[in-house]
């Protein structure tokens, strides 16, 4: 086979894969593995109503398209809808967004109360959350000697000084908002796991 006619096949082949590309009316083109894009069940920000949609290969029972995505039980057959008027988040344990201004730190000490005791098992989760999020600084007993802590240097000791009479309201306001080197760390822990590790912060203060 000369060059010439290689040429031909391969020009043959580009305009057969050109061709096979083309969408018709009715089958829009094949996708790989479309479940891993196309969401099964209800999908908040993707909105699909055209019930035929994907139907050249859809297998459901109820005979709707593969892509076919919308929520037949609400209005406008929408996935998500706004919540109720005037209402606020709460988190599963019923607490509220927490509004203390950052600056009001001795404020927040002086009226927030931890809502959970000094149970074992409140110890052992603020135990667990701590070693993950706090002891690369304040150190695995609380003594500012860390491994950033070492690097760093001048991490408090919990149980010397006026650190050790921190109220928990204000280890809480400080594990939301950070305080001086401390970065926030609102956006890993929630207000429950906030006060679990201010509880066991507490044990710290009180050893010996």
């Amino acid at each position: 086979m000369n060059k010439s006619n290689i040429h031909y096949i391969l020009l043959i082949l580009l305009g057969i894969s050109l061709w096979s590309c083309k969408a018709e009316d009715d089958f829009p083109g094949l996708e790989y593995a479309p479940n891993m894009y196309h969401s099964v069940p209800y999908a908040p920000l993707s909105q699909i109503t055209n019930k035929d949609a994907g139907q050249w290969l859809s297998n459901r029972e109820d005979g709707l398209g593969e892509y076919y995505n919308s929520n037949p039980h609400n209005p406008h057959n929408m996935n998500m809808r706004p919540p109720v008027p005037n209402t606020i988040k709460r988190t599963e344990n019923g607490f509220l967004p927490y509004r203390i201004h950052k600056d009001s730190v001795e404020y927040a000490g002086r009226v927030l109360v931890n809502p959970y005791d000094s149970s074992a098992e409140v110890l052992a989760t603020g135990k667990e959350l701590y070693t993950v999020y706090c002891g690369a600084c304040h150190g695995e007993t609380g003594q500012g000697d860390g491994l950033v802590g070492k690097v760093f240097m001048g991490v408090p000791a919990y149980n010397v000084g006026r650190v050790r009479d921190l109220p928990q309201g204000q280890i809480f306001h400080t594990i939301t908002y950070g305080r001086g080197r401390m970065m926030s760390h609102a956006s890993q822990v929630d207000i429950d796991e906030r006060w679990k590790i201010a509880r066991y912060v507490q044990l710290l203060q009180n050893q010996n």
